[in-house]
């Protein structure tokens, strides 16, 4: 199951965070390049100081212990939201399925 998850996520090229078990770590933002029997192939970059590193590695699939992919995303700070009131009036979805009933 998992080998099938990992090739779709290869496939679909979207980032990724891997958790290798043995290795108690967690590799962050990465892109599955290549799965080869129970090889995986993956990039990403790391930030140390001044430099950025960008690094490829060879894991194996039994060393994965998770495999985790971001949804969403929210900015911080001072923010507000959209709500459907700030739509454009010709994009507004109007809900006449329950028109209001009178009781005359």
């Amino acid at each position: 199951m998992l080998h099938r998850k990992i090739y779709q996520l290869c496939c679909d090229g979207r980032e990724v965070w891997i958790f290798l078990r043995d290795q108690q770590r967690w590799i962050e933002r990465a892109r599955i390049l290549d799965i080869e029997g129970d090889l995986v192939t993956v990039r990403y970059e790391m930030e140390e100081e001044d430099e950025i590193s960008s690094w490829e590695e060879m894991i194996r699939l039994e060393s994965i212990g998770a495999v985790m992919q971001k949804l969403a995303s929210v900015p911080k700070g001072n923010f507000e939201p959209a709500i459907s009131d700030d739509c454009p009036e010709a994009e507004q979805i109007f809900n006449n399925r329950y028109p209001e009933s009178n009781p005359d």
